[in-house]
């Protein structure tokens, strides 16, 4: 690493990230109106220039001064005598001018009323501040899901990008505090692109038709393939039905959420055992809460591979409970005993305070044993 580079580190210096995007040309297409009012204004400075040079033998400068002046109806004096066909001039240039003045602004009055140059503006500068975003979660479709969606990743720090077609969607995302949405089909390229895809930890797709969500999901994976990337996006959504839930996992989600379902089963959880509601609320779901659950993949290289669970001695260390095992093959093991092995890749179901999970995800990374197991 040069000086300079460990400069920029020390005082976290990064260059900014370009968006996948280019809006130039959106931007462009909404300033064509304003090229007319622009040659007709130039083309007036310059006959108004030339007409002072020749009726009234001004210089190049002077003749550009006087032009300006008469253009603009400032009205400071003359700069020199002018002739008899230059006061003539002078008036026809006046009212040129004032026709030319009325019409530019006529343009500019009517491309502001339709809003169509403040909102590719504010589009390309939010495209812009979505590019510094890396990990965040791509959410399509603007619903109670992602109302309540947002809020909990507002509490957690999680970053997030919102696309929907809504056209009040800059009103929707300040009502509900969206930092960054993009407005547009979710399902096309252009919007995931928008949203800086490329730099997403994954999509959410909560629309409520199962197909706005298979071409979500299509989308994201032929995008994902152009790519080449190491480790595919993490693609969520949701489905009124198991037929449908089935359908959207076998096309490329990761996971699909049945709301109805999980409701139902909290409410049979809640009805069977009215005092679990306080307990879940109290310990799982309030955001200051000190218990957290969390998975954590053991690594090829982890020092905890095929060693049995008391062997690891995590609990003793780290004070997290490990719950549940799941093996390479998706097998499941809630609660394993003491002589559960870890294998690699396996995923492992931690409770614990915040503080002790992330100790006992360190551990596991880990090479070799810990120095801590000498003591225990």
């Amino acid at each position: 690493m040069s000086f300079w580079d460990r400069v920029r580190k020390f005082l976290n210096w990064t260059r900014s990230s370009k968006p996948d995007v280019n809006l130039n040309f959106e931007l462009y297409e909404q300033l064509k109106p304003f090229r007319l009012p622009l040659i007709l204004i130039v083309s007036l400075m310059l006959i108004g220039t030339l007409g002072y040079m020749v009726f009234s033998g001004f210089s190049l400068s002077d003749g550009f001064y006087q032009a300006g002046m008469t253009f603009t109806t400032v009205g400071f004096t003359e700069v020199a005598e002018i002739s008899p066909a230059g006061r003539i001039f002078t008036v026809a240039f006046i009212f040129a001018g004032f026709g030319a003045f009325t019409f530019s602004l006529g343009v500019v009055i009517e491309s502001l009323k339709k809003g169509f140059l403040v909102n590719a503006i504010r589009e390309r500068n939010m495209v812009n501040k979505i590019a510094r975003l890396k990990n965040h979660f791509v959410i399509c479709y603007h619903n109670i899901y992602t109302i309540e969606l947002a809020k909990q990743f507002r509490e957690n720090h999680i970053p997030f990008v919102v696309i929907d077609i809504s056209d009040d969607l800059s009103k929707i995302a300040h009502d509900n505090k969206y930092p960054y949405f993009i407005q547009g089909e979710p399902h096309t390229e252009l919007s995931l692109l928008k949203s800086h895809l490329s730099s997403a930890k994954g999509v959410i797709a909560l629309s409520s038709n199962i197909a706005d969500n298979i071409a979500i999901i299509a989308t994201v994976r032929l995008y994902e393939k152009e790519l080449e990337l190491k480790k595919p996006y993490f693609v969520m959504s949701v489905s009124d039905n198991d037929l449908d839930a089935d359908k959207l996992k076998k096309l490329g989600a990761d996971s699909v959420i049945l709301p109805s379902k999980l409701a139902a089963q909290r409410l049979s959880a809640i009805s069977v055992r009215p005092d679990m509601e306080n307990i879940l609320e109290r310990f799982l779901y309030k955001k200051d809460s000190l218990i957290d659950i969390e998975e954590i993949v053991v690594p090829s290289h982890s020092w905890v591979r095929f060693k049995r669970l008391r062997e690891t001695r995590l609990r003793e260390i780290t004070s997290a409970d490990i719950v549940g095992i799941k093996d390479e093959n998706n097998k499941f093991t809630p609660m394993p005993g003491g002589d559960a092995i870890i294998g690699t890749n396996a995923t492992l179901l931690v409770i614990g305070t915040a503080e002790g999970i992330n100790y006992t995800r360190k551990l596991i990374n880990g090479r070799y044993k810990p120095q801590e197991l000498k003591y225990v």
